[in-house]
């Protein structure tokens, strides 16, 4: 399977960010995480961009996490530190961006993708997507503490327990109502909706924009605890291998909580 690619376009002062990898529902590859690094890195200092969308290609979803197969070379619990290490870099860019942000949602958002749809300012997203983070059913991993801060301020930790601790995935009705989704449209209103937002964003001013959103990014991240312990434990863990093997293998896994 392809390993994607993450494309950029500029246009009256829009830039849009398209995952590209609609086969495997846009699941990230470590070149994609690559080059979401690198655009981010280039939208940071274009003063002629006021927003930036991000949307997944296909239209069946934004993004369905960080393609599992590359974990197949995970030895250890560092090898688990210095990815976690990596994809918090990429967000924290991508939440620093110094305009606003949108992501377009249209079906599944999960994982890393729920992690980069979360460092958005705003989110829309079609009545039939879903979102969640099922590691306890599918990988047997876990999340930064940085990123259980970022879903943490946006859903509440009691979604954040469900959606971790039991594997649920929400549907976009019940993150509009907790104020996840900015809106929730139909799929064939998606583009208007983004359109306007978009044009909303653009008109106001952009240093306010800029500074409030950088404060609230602050707050949210201001006295994180450490948490490489607990990524070196889970990463490490006889449970992580057998859920990569599991998937690969395409069979139930059998978790043994070791």
């Amino acid at each position: 399977m392809s390993a994607g690619m993450v494309h950029l376009g500029i246009d009256a002062g829009v830039a849009s960010v398209v995952f590209d990898r609609p086969a495997a529902r846009n699941a990230m590859t470590w070149a994609m995480y690559e080059q979401l690094n690198a655009i981010c890195e280039q939208l940071r200092g274009d003063r002629t961009v006021r927003v930036v969308t991000f949307r997944g290609a296909g239209g069946q979803a934004f993004v369905a996490g960080t393609d599992i197969e590359q974990f197949t070379t995970f030895r250890s619990g560092e090898d688990g530190v210095a990815y976690e290490k990596q994809i918090d870099q990429c967000i924290a860019r991508l939440e620093s961006l110094p305009m606003p942000t949108v992501a377009a949602i249209e079906g599944w958002t999960i994982g890393g993708g729920l992690a980069i749809a979360t460092a958005c300012d705003f989110r829309i997203a079609t009545t039939g997507s879903r979102f969640g983070v099922p590691i306890a059913r599918t990988l047997g991993n876990c999340l930064s503490v940085a990123n259980l801060a970022r879903l943490t301020a946006v859903f509440g930790m009691p979604r954040v327990k469900r959606m971790l601790m039991l594997a649920e995935v929400l549907a976009a009705e019940e993150a509009l109502s907790c104020g996840f989704l900015l809106q929730a449209v139909e799929p064939g209103e998606m583009d208007g909706a983004l359109q306007a937002l978009c044009g909303r964003l653009a008109a106001l001013a952009p240093v306010t924009q800029r500074v409030s959103k950088e404060g609230l990014r602050r707050l949210v991240n201001s006295n994180l605890p450490p948490d490489e312990d607990l990524i070196r434990l889970c990463y490490g863990s006889a449970d992580f291998h057998e859920g990569v093997a599991a998937f690969v293998e395409k069979r139930s896994t059998v978790w043994k909580g070791e």
